[in-house]
């Protein structure tokens, strides 16, 4: 069956349906991973997303049971230019063509991700459309003007983080530190690694107060990544200005950029963002480079920054603020993830370096 991509700015593609038959609206995006669709599907960042894949051909490994990042398909459409239905991992119970229908996910296939990837690049983040309703003959011209329609009426939800984060609060058993995780769209690999660090781990609901923090008696507090624009979650900021000074906190992409807004720091929207498993970032302190996977639309401020913060890590490749810390209110973050789903692991001793910093404290 065929199928239809739709932009904001009229572009329209012809491709085939290789997903659920569904029509989608979402903010189109690319990545640049040659691996990891299965992460990238169920990462809570990509909520209200439509996925390019950069790399030609996805699906070649199959689906297993466990390199998920959160319960369920995230993304709202996913296109690429090869889908194979083949399974070679040993793990893999599924296909991704039998996924993506499961999860009522549409898929586009032989569509040039190339030109939608530079069309991205020139023109910037946009909404998009996919469907595959008939909307290329004269019969479905109705069809079509009523798709743009929506489309031009079409904005990002700015509750997207409500949509993600968990409503009860989960408690992970650990004989470590005691550590409060914040959740705005928090990733599987986050939660492991600091299972793996023997961490106790209370995971809250995005708009948890201070005070309820506070009270849990933890010896830090960790705001996760998650979607969106971060000044639309106003109770995650809220809640980190009242514990600024008060506990040692940490923060991972929109968490990030969550504790800059908290410390009077601007972020503002990059014109298409940061997505995918091979992006340099320099430490500052050391002047080591490292590959990290990175997904995210917006960005911390170089600009105006308040004299506590001080910039840890800088993106090699457009200069952006990827990390900073406050020695003096014991904060520190990451714009990249340092869990690594699906990769590179360069960055993974930050988890075990932030717990050290906590027994220091």
């Amino acid at each position: 069956m065929k199928a239809h991509i739709i932009l904001e700015d009229g572009t329209e593609l012809e491709g085939l349906s290789a997903g659920a038959d569904v029509t989608a609206f979402g903010e189109i995006c690319f990545n640049t991973g040659m691996t990891g669709y299965q992460e990238i599907l169920t990462d809570p960042s990509y909520a209200g997303q439509i996925v390019v894949m950069t790399y030609p051909l996805m699906g070649n490994y199959g689906i297993n049971e466990e390199d998920v990042e959160s319960g369920r398909i995230q993304v709202r459409g996913f296109i690429v230019k090869e889908l194979s239905d083949i399974e070679t991992n040993w793990k893999s119970t599924k296909s991704l063509l039998e996924y993506l229908k499961e999860n009522n996910i549409p898929c586009v296939t032989g569509v040039d991700t190339r030109m939608l990837t530079k069309k991205i690049r020139t023109k910037g983040a946009m909404n998009c459309v996919v469907t595959s309703e008939k909307v290329t003959d004269s019969l479905s011209k109705q069809l079509k003007d009523s798709l743009k329609k929506q489309l031009e009426e079409f904005t990002f939800p700015a509750d997207v983080v409500k949509q993600v984060s968990r409503t009860d609060i989960e408690v992970i058993s650990g004989s470590g530190k005691k550590i409060a995780l914040i959740d705005v769209g928090v990733k599987n690999g986050i939660i492991r690694h600091l299972s793996e660090l023997d961490c106790e781990i209370h995971i809250y609901p995005y708009n948890v107060d201070a005070q309820t923090v506070l009270s849990g008696k933890f010896d830090a507090v960790l705001f996760s990544n998650g979607p969106g624009d971060p000044k639309e979650v106003k109770e995650a900021i809220q809640t980190a200005k009242e514990l600024l000074g008060k506990i040692p906190l940490y923060g991972i992409c929109l968490g990030h950029q969550i504790l800059a807004l908290a410390m009077g720091a601007d972020t503002y929207k990059l014109k298409f963002g940061h997505r995918g498993s091979n992006h340099p970032v320099i430490d500052l302190r050391t002047n080591k480079v490292m590959m990290t996977s990175q997904n995210h639309g917006y960005a911390v401020s170089a600009k105006g920054l308040p004299a506590s913060m001080q910039v840890t890590h800088m993106n090699v490749n457009d200069e952006t603020v990827e990390g900073f810390c406050s020695p003096s209110l014991n904060v520190s973050t990451v714009q990249f993830h340092p869990e690594a789903g699906p990769g590179p692991r360069d960055a993974n001793y930050i988890f075990a370096d932030w717990v050290r910093e906590i027994q220091n404290v």
